[in-house]
């Protein structure tokens, strides 16, 4: 079995109530988008580009480093979630030219209601979650929704 699929399963075992599932599928994307919202304040020089916005020289960095973190796992995978992490950065950027200096406020609020609403799925799945045992699962939480549509829509991935 690919490392993949191997990290798929495990991270499913805590993730098997459908309430559970439901909240994970609003609140991961809702987290991850905060993450890269947070990076994207670090002072540092900034790319723009022409109906996309700008996007900082840290922020890209770390999704180059996330991006190779998921070619290990899958080349597919990888390359649909860069797409998602440039869209995500795309609305990172219009929170944070409409909103200024306050753009922290709703980066932290969508952070910290996200993150109540994850530990009241996994009270109710009665299982801890998953990051707890490996600190990777924070980056396979993302894919493992993504690998769920694949399988659905028979995407081999």
């Amino acid at each position: 079995m690919r490392k993949v699929d191997l990290l798929f399963a495990e991270y499913s075992k805590s993730h098997r109530n459908a309430t559970n599932k439901f909240i994970h599928w609003i609140c991961v994307p809702l987290i991850f988008w905060t993450i890269l919202g947070f990076v994207s304040l670090v002072p540092a020089p900034h790319f723009c580009a022409s109906y996309f916005g700008c996007i900082s020289i840290i922020s890209l960095i770390m999704m180059i480093l996330i991006t190779l973190f998921y070619i290990r796992l899958s080349f597919l995978i990888a390359m649909i979630m860069l797409i998602v992490m440039l869209i995500m950065e795309h609305f990172i950027y219009l929170a944070n030219i409409s909103s200024g200096k306050q753009s922290w406020i709703i980066y932290l609020s969508v952070f910290v209601i996200t993150w109540i609403f994850q530990f009241i799925g996994h009270k109710i799945e009665g299982k801890k979650p998953s990051f707890l045992k490996d600190i990777q699962f924070l980056l396979i939480g993302p894919i493992w929704l993504l690998g769920f549509i694949l399988k659905k829509t028979g995407v081999r991935y």
